[in-house]
């Protein structure tokens, strides 16, 4: 009788300290303090080395380019060829170069890029301004600039839609609101003064 008492006021006093321990562990940590989020940093992590005239060489060309070109008629000496994407491999190939020019908006509007590089001329018609005149007008009218941008972006985002829906028709029609897009950043910064019927 007095080994079953002793074995129960033993199995008592273990339960108690296995409580107390885990009320204390709580207390603990209900007492840390949560640790607080990093203060980030207000310097711009980016480090612009091309120019804007370098990314629209190497990049927003080769990338729409060939959106513009995958639906055309052209006339040979066997007749007429109507040329649209066809295999899922074009697609593809159309959705990747979608893809690039919707993100390539993005370099576009880091702050600090230059037009082009000092004595590089960026002119491709006489009315063309000079890159430290494009420039100045872009950082005068910044906001704007980036609205241009987020255009490119929005159609870039069609022509992802259009591919996606394999809708030969409304790539077409994509393809000149993009045409559009860019033909109206370049008419505002480029060449504001070309007087040419729509600008």
């Amino acid at each position: 009788m007095k080994n079953t008492q002793r074995k129960l006021r033993l199995i008592a006093t273990l339960a108690l300290l296995v409580s107390t321990s885990a009320c204390t562990e709580q207390a603990e940590v209900a007492a840390t303090p949560v640790a607080e989020k990093p203060t980030v940093v207000a310097e711009s992590n980016f480090r612009p080395r091309a120019t804007l005239q370098e990314i629209m060489l190497s990049v927003i060309d080769p990338n729409i380019d060939p959106i513009w070109n995958s639906i055309s008629t052209v006339s040979t000496a066997e007749g007429v060829e109507e040329i649209r994407p066809q295999t899922d491999e074009d697609w593809a190939r159309l959705r990747n170069h979608a893809i690039t020019l919707r993100e390539v908006a993005n370099l576009l509007v880091i702050p600090g890029r230059k037009v082009a590089h000092p004595e590089v001329s960026t002119s491709t018609h006489h009315t063309e301004l000079h890159a430290e005149a494009i420039e100045a007008l872009i950082v005068a009218q910044w906001p704007i600039f980036i609205e241009r941008a987020h255009a490119l972006q929005d159609a870039a985002d069609l022509a992802i839609k259009a591919i996606d829906a394999k809708d030969v028709d409304k790539l077409e029609e994509v393809g000149g609101i993009i045409e559009h897009t860019c033909e109206s950043c370049h008419s505002q910064f480029w060449y504001p003064d070309d007087k040419r019927p729509g600008n």
